[in-house]
Formats: C-alpha cells, structure tokens, sequence
C-alpha cells in the first residue's frame, strides 16, 4: 500500500555520499517483494469473502497473522516504556482499521480501483505537508484520474466502497508512520508482532459478529492463513525492515506503484480487467504519487 507520504527514514546528511548501489537495492527489493505479496494476497481474500465475509476475511488474517509473529518473534514484553507501548496501540488500531475500511471496499469495487483511490490519503497528506505550489499541480492530477476512475461522478462504482477506500488511505498514511517509529523503537519484528496481536484483538468481536462459526471451517482457516501469510506477515515485515534502510522519498514512490500492482492481482486471479480509461486513471494518481515525492525530496535537498 502507498504514498506520497512516507515515515521519516535513516537519510544521507550533508557532505556524505549516498549509500553505494547494490546497498540501495536490497531494501527496495524488499518494498516491492511486499507489495507484490499483499496485493495478491488481497485477491486472494476477495474469494474467501464469500465464505466469511468482508470482517470476517480481516479477523483472519489478523489473528492468524499475529499468531504466526508472536510464535516465530517472541516479543519481550518487559523493559519498555508508556511511549513504546502507546506506539503499538496506534499501530495496531491503524493497521486493524486500514484493514477493515480495505475489505470493505474491495468487497464492493474492483482492487486496483480500491487501491487507487486508497492512495489518495497519502498523497493529500504529503502535499499538506509540503504547502508548495507545485504540489498542487499533483493533487489536481491525482484529483482527474479519480474523477476518471469514477465515470465523471462514481456511477460505475458503488459509492460506500469509493468512501471505504478513501477512509482505508487515511489509515494507511498512519500505518506508515506508525510503522517506522515501531520499527525504531522495537529490535526486529517484535513490535509488529505486538501491534499485530492488538489489531488482531480489536478485530476479533467484528468478525465473530459478521461470520460466526464459519471461522472455524479447515478450508476457510486454510485460505485465511494463506491470506494473513502473504497479505500481513510478508509484506508488513519487509516494510518494516526496508523502512530501517531506505530513504523516505524512495519508499514512498515505490509504494506508489500499489495500485498497479492491485490492476495485475485483480485481472490475474479475479479477472477484473480493466479499460482503457480505468487504466489512464490509475497511471495519472501514480503518476501524481510519484511527482508528489520526488518535488517535496528536491525541495528538501535544496534546504540541507
């Protein structure tokens, strides 16, 4: 999933040279490891809604990828202060909301255009930050490939799952930030793995709610591993890691690249295809993504 609007993240200071090459490219190999998996790990969940439903499908995948992070990380629970722990309970409810606001759109749009118009929150929030003229430009950019994406008023698509996927961006941007401050204020996975375990908890009377016993099918908990494997553990953990390495404004414009990676998913496992115009529209907010970062990475290189 993103942005235009990533975490602050380990950057070159002044007078030092960058990172050599083959150094750069491990973590971005892994940022786009990660969103290789979870996007096809969305479509993946997007045919296991039927069985347990939107909520369902998120209590899943939380609480069978918590179990998998706190049986392989361990986390320690003691030695921390009210600081790290506030920041596991804003990354939990940040990554249990995303997910919850995420399904409930892709139950009810098509993925790339979720994905699209879920990386919308990013992108307003990086050109808030920034307050330049220029970053207007790519804000009414972004702006005409969504009123693309919805047919010049969202007729072709059903406006609740339009509203989820823009309330889903918002959520993401605070992941984002959340998660590059747990993965500094906790060693390896452990904070994902706490986070995880809070979110999969926050969760977990919706799903029961929506879906009952139909959690407790082997087929569905086997799909819902598959899901929370590919969707939260991967991903979530290459983010995190990457994040420890990579300059903000290259995570965030390889992020941008999500909802591209959402159209494959979507016309690969869900034959989703796309039209033309669909695809013109997700090529102009990536396209914005994209400028967003690159004008707010200038503008902080000519301030060092």
């Amino acid at each position: 999933m993103a942005p235009a609007a990533a975490p602050a993240a380990p950057a070159v200071g002044p007078g030092t040279a960058g990172p050599p090459a083959g150094r750069r490219l491990g973590p971005v190999a892994l940022v786009v490891a990660g969103g290789l998996s979870v996007q096809f790990g969305s479509a993946v969940a997007v045919l296991l809604m039927p069985r347990a439903g939107a909520l369902g499908v998120v209590t899943l995948r939380l609480v069978l990828a918590a179990a998998v992070l706190l049986v392989v990380c361990r986390p320690k629970v003691r030695g921390y202060g009210r600081a790290d722990w506030g920041t596991i309970v804003a990354f939990g409810t940040a990554m249990a909301g995303m997910n919850i606001l995420f399904y409930q759109a892709a139950d009810r749009i098509p993925l790339g255009a979720a994905v699209t118009l879920e990386v919308l929150g990013p992108l307003i929030l990086s050109v808030g930050a920034s307050r330049r003229l220029m970053n207007l430009l790519w804000a009414g950019l972004a702006l005409g490939g969504v009123v693309l994406l919805g047919g010049g008023g969202f007729d072709r698509l059903d406006p609740l799952g339009a509203a989820f996927a823009l309330a889903a961006g918002a959520m993401w941007a605070a992941y984002i930030v959340f998660s590059a401050r747990t993965g500094r204020r906790f060693p390896q996975a452990d904070g994902l793995a706490l986070a995880m375990a809070f979110g999969a908890v926050l969760s977990l009377p919706l799903g029961i709610a929506e879906a009952g016993d139909k959690l407790l099918v082997p087929s569905t908990i086997g799909l819902g591993l598959a899901v929370a494997l590919m969707s939260s553990v991967l991903p979530y953990t290459l983010e995190l890691l990457a994040l420890r390495r990579l300059p903000a404004p290259t995570f965030a414009i390889l992020m941008s690249l999500e909802p591209a990676i959402a159209a494959a998913a979507g016309f690969l496992v869900l034959s989703q295809a796309l039209s033309a115009t669909d695809a013109l529209a997700i090529a102009l907010v990536i396209g914005a993504s994209m400028g967003a970062v690159r004008t707010q990475a200038r503008a902080a290189r000519r301030a060092e």
